[in-house]
């Protein structure tokens, strides 16, 4: 398993000061640097260390109270380091949605993934055949949502050939309109026969992601969810989940309605082996200051907690040039854009250290290396000072950083997180 403190810091690594080239990863941050003062090159984006904590232990309690298992999807940040504390937090395993992001997580040791898509590729079966069969406590489990896509596994799993079988989950999709799985309770059992027909394949349950219901609402999401329960029990009913398994593996869960996924999972009646109602929601390790504050569960159960938004982006302003503009010098290539701007949140003046809100900054646009920001009256800002900016949908953001400062209230460097896009 790759030591990444032992990771020699250089060029590679946007923002770390100039001066720690050649310093590894695990001496800079034993140095426990400053953030604004111990030489860090802006733009530069930080995770808040209480906040990541918080929310780790936020989600563990949840999942605990509410008789749920935990994959949360490690697709939204990559980051091992991150995989490994929500492991000690309870997490079951790590959510995946492609053969790469598989294979990170093997490298790191991660014993049980979830791949939250069906794997027909020839060369990625040929590799998980092969962590299976040198792995027997590597679990693995992915989707399955056609015949031709059965057909495809057998094939390459027979040609590999693979000793143990792949467990898999027949999807259910949200709907007509929405994303991959099997449209109906009918296709969803022709599925399951499929894969009753082959040696290389084992049902071992059911999944979807209610996220992808159309027109989403409550009442929506929860008829969908009570539908997969029903096609969980149905198959079961019908003798199609194997035995041998020890299991029946019924999984959902993004991070807006996670609420009621633990609702619905809780009316599940018995069926004939134990339950792992597994949950997948992984965007809670950051949370955001936009696209899930908005959308988040807890808004709706508060007296369950809430989610803090981890991620702060810094940039310096570069440019005034009129009252009413300026620009900082982050843009499209740093913060995450595709569903809101950044919220402009803070200013560190250039001149005293002092933090303040950004009152009457607003950003209103990103060019590839520039931020665009509208001032008004109440704007005190100027060339030289640095912006602190909420951001939204973690998914993107932490994907254009590949090592991440973890920074306490103080602005306290603790920690590097490295990800791997």
């Amino acid at each position: 398993m790759p030591d990444l403190a032992n990771e020699v810091v250089d060029h590679r690594f946007k923002a770390l000061p100039p001066d720690a080239e050649g310093l590894t990863v695990g001496e800079l941050a034993a140095q426990r640097r400053n953030l604004f003062t111990g030489g860090f090159t802006t733009p530069v984006l930080a995770l808040s260390a209480e906040s990541v904590e918080h929310n780790l232990r936020l989600l563990e309690a949840y999942a605990e109270r509410h008789g749920l298992a935990f994959a949360p999807h490690g697709k939204t940040s990559m980051a091992p380091q991150l995989f490994d504390r929500q492991l000690a937090h309870g997490a079951w395993g790590i959510t995946a949605a492609v053969p790469h992001q598989a294979r990170v997580y093997r490298a790191h040791g991660i014993a049980r993934i979830f791949l939250a898509n069906e794997l027909v590729d020839a060369a990625a079966l040929r590799w998980l055949a092969a962590e299976l069969d040198a792995d027997p406590e590597f679990r693995f489990v992915c989707y399955v949502d056609s015949v031709r896509g059965v057909e495809l596994m057998d094939e390459a799993l027979r040609a590999a050939p693979a000793a143990r079988p792949v467990d898999v989950v027949v999807e259910l999709g949200a709907g007509e309109g929405a994303r991959t799985g099997a449209r109906t309770e009918a296709d969803c059992l022709a599925v399951a026969e499929a894969v009753a027909a082959t040696a290389t394949l084992r049902l071992v349950g059911v999944a979807g992601y209610e996220g992808e219901v159309p027109q989403a609402d409550e009442e929506r999401v929860r008829a969908w969810l009570r539908r997969l329960t029903a096609l969980a029990a149905e198959l079961d009913k019908a003798g199609r989940f194997d035995p041998a398994a020890g299991e029946i593996v019924v999984s959902a869960g993004g991070s807006a309605w996670f609420d009621t996924v633990a609702e619905v999972f809780a009316e599940l009646p018995a069926l004939s082996l134990p339950v792992l109602k597994l949950l997948r929601s992984g965007a809670y390790v950051s949370h955001d200051s936009g696209h899930y504050r908005a959308l988040t569960p807890f808004n709706r159960v508060p007296e369950e907690g809430a989610l803090e938004p981890a991620f702060r982006l810094w940039a310096q302003v570069v440019s005034r040039p009129t009252p009413e503009q300026a620009f900082t010098n982050a843009g499209k290539r740093d913060a995450a854009y595709d569903l809101h701007l950044p919220e402009a949140q803070v200013v560190r003046d250039a001149r005293t250290g002092e933090i303040r809100p950004a009152d009457g900054v607003t950003v209103t646009g990103l060019s590839d290396q520039h931020g665009w920001l509208r001032t008004g009256p109440d704007a005190d800002l100027e060339v030289g000072d640095w912006l602190g900016m909420g951001l939204s949908h973690p998914c993107t953001s932490f994907d254009k950083w590949q090592l991440i400062p973890l920074v306490e209230a103080d602005g306290t460097v603790v920690d590097y997180i490295r990800t791997f896009f």
